[in-house]
């Protein structure tokens, strides 16, 4: 990077020594992740959202409403472009075409740092992004995530670029298209266009004085665009649904349709208060109120993967240290790098001051705000640099410079352990090289496979099973099905008989039961009363029979349909 203090040839050969180990561990973090993707999906938002809805519509022959599936009417950028594997039979080509986007968000932070800190610090800050753990686990999965943070950042480095261009109007229309498409990948870019649409006439009026109009006019411009792209996912909620945005703000469009389990009612209730994160995260995680004070602290240094408490993701603790030492102004600074730090800083503490306050915090919820860290991390580390190279004491400005290589090798090892964390999870080399086929791999990572086999093999084509406890993890059932959970209330609490339920399911249409054996039992102690628990046994007995279990997973044909 940049060492002061010597002389120009050692300076440019220890620039291309550090060039060419940031670029080899590119390259190998690149082949890393190609290898962990390698293998049939297996995550659970793939399997039961991200995958399996392109999937029905292959089936169906085209998009169509799927009302057991709240999710289905979430907009579907990504999703439409997994369709094209998909029809070809691959479902390991989605989990590529979103890991691109990581790599062009890593393209991004690397073109905007190197005019300003040079090529090394720009390599090192795509290395830093694409290596930190929950992109890399966004990466080996078919999810939509990489899409929303490459097409945020980019709206955001553009909005930019505007203003950088004395507000050139076909940048502020190429970042709205960019915020556009984000948010017709998922919702939670509404917030990034919220705030982008906040920005542009502060951003206009503070360089153009006395233009309040004008301001208000390129905001209006800006918001314009990304709601023509954003239309055509509005209008099709608004045909279905009259939500233009549903599940969103479902009690504001059609207040007199809202009809949900107590349980639904009292979860979707906390979350949506006021303070739904504190009363979550107290009643359901049994935290104090200063340890859901310093959440914003704890999620760079708790994160876990698979645990909402431990918000369901891993960052890396220097996105939280590094950004501190970047708002250390040198006298040499650049006046507008000075701008765009402050405009980095507000979005990323506005964005998830917004996610904390409005939703069950999960890492993957600000994931926006990554990209714009990493920059401002990286700058930091630059300007840690820069004061080093001030030091005039030859040994404390070694020992800092150690200190320095030190801290940002840490960071980059800290990536490095996740990453060969992963190829103990998802065990890609037995797959591969066909040791391993696809039924074995998929039976030793998802234990609900093998009752999906069996459901592919012999059930009969027209056969529609219920899937009880499943995690609604439906992509690997090729027969129809709809969700149980919802249904047990209406079924087996709705119900005075045992036949009643047996009525209830036939009208539903369903043939066949499975259940999560562990899950359902619990449900059951819970939920029944007396009473009902006397009408389930002969259910069972009557009314259903039982043709497979294996791992807790139990299939049942019921008398209303064939086995």
């Amino acid at each position: 990077m940049k060492d002061h203090g010597v002389s120009p040839p050692l300076e440019m050969t220890n620039k291309t020594i550090i060039r060419v180990i940031l670029a080899s561990a590119f390259l190998i973090l690149i082949v890393a992740i190609v290898i962990l993707s390698w293998v049939p999906p297996t995550a659970k938002d793939e399997l039961v959202h991200h995958l399996a809805v392109p999937k029905l519509y292959l089936k169906h022959g085209g998009m169509y409403e799927i009302p057991f599936m709240s999710f289905s009417y979430y907009p579907m950028n990504l999703q439409l472009l997994y369709l094209v594997p998909l029809y070809f039979g691959n479902d390991i080509v989605p989990k590529f075409i979103h890991f691109a986007f990581a790599l062009l968000t890593a393209w991004l932070v690397f073109l905007y740092l190197r005019p300003r800190l040079g090529g090394s610090y720009a390599l090192f800050g795509a290395l830093f992004f694409l290596s930190v753990p929950i992109v890399v686990k966004l990466s080996i999965s078919a999810y939509i995530d990489l899409g929303v943070i490459f097409f945020s950042f980019a709206s955001l480095l553009l909005l930019l670029k505007w203003r950088e261009s004395r507000f050139r109007t076909r940048f502020l229309v190429y970042s709205g298209i960019m915020v556009g498409l984000a948010m017709g990948t998922k919702y939670n870019a509404l917030v990034t266009t919220a705030l982008l649409t906040l920005f542009v006439p502060i951003m206009y009026a503070r360089e153009v004085r006395g233009k309040f109009f004008r301001s208000a006019l390129h905001g209006l411009l800006f918001l314009s665009v990304a709601l023509l792209l954003f239309s055509p996912w509005m209008a099709r909620n608004y045909s279905w649904k009259n939500n233009p945005i549903y599940p969103l703000y479902e009690n504001v469009f059609n207040p007199q349709r809202i009809s949900e389990s107590a349980e639904g009612q009292e979860r979707k209730s906390l979350i949506n208060s006021g303070l739904g994160v504190f009363v979550i995260r107290e009643g359901i995680y049994q935290e104090k109120w200063w340890e859901i004070a310093l959440v914003p602290l704890r999620i760079f240094f708790e994160g876990k993967d698979g645990s909402p408490k431990h918000f369901d993701g891993k960052l890396n603790p220097f996105l939280l240290l590094f950004p501190f030492f970047a708002f250390r102004r040198p006298r040499e600074s650049q006046e507008n790098v000075e701008r765009e730090k402050k405009v980095f800083l507000v979005f990323a503490v506005l964005f998830f001051a917004i996610a904390f306050f409005t939703s069950d915090l999960r890492i993957r919820y600000i994931g926006p705000i990554i990209p714009v860290l990493v920059v401002l991390s990286v700058m930091g580390a630059e300007r840690l640099h820069r004061a080093i190279g001030n030091i005039r004491d030859p040994k404390a400005k070694t020992m800092a410079f150690v200190f320095l290589i030190v801290a940002l090798g840490s960071t980059l090892a800290y990536n490095g352990r996740y990453l060969i964390q992963q190829f103990k999870e998802v065990e890609p080399f037995g797959y591969i090289d066909g040791k391993v086929d696809r039924h074995e791999y998929l039976e030793r990572h998802r234990p609900d496979y093998g009752a999906m086999r069996f459901i592919n093999s012999y059930l009969p084509q027209d056969a529609k099973v219920m899937l009880v406890f499943l995690g609604s993890r439906g992509y690997y059932c090729d027969r129809d099905y709809v969700y149980g959970d919802e249904a047990l209330g209406s079924v087996f609490l709705g119900s005075r008989s045992a036949e009643e339920m047996s009525l209830k399911l036939g009208e539903m249409g369903v043939t066949h039961l499975l259940i999560y054996d562990p899950l359902f039992a619990r449900w059951a102690s819970d939920n029944l009363k007396e009473g009902m628990e006397s009408n389930l046994k002969p259910f069972f007995l009557n009314f259903a029979k039982l043709i497979y279990s294996h791992k807790g997973f139990s299939l049942f044909a019921l008398r209303n349909g064939s086995s």
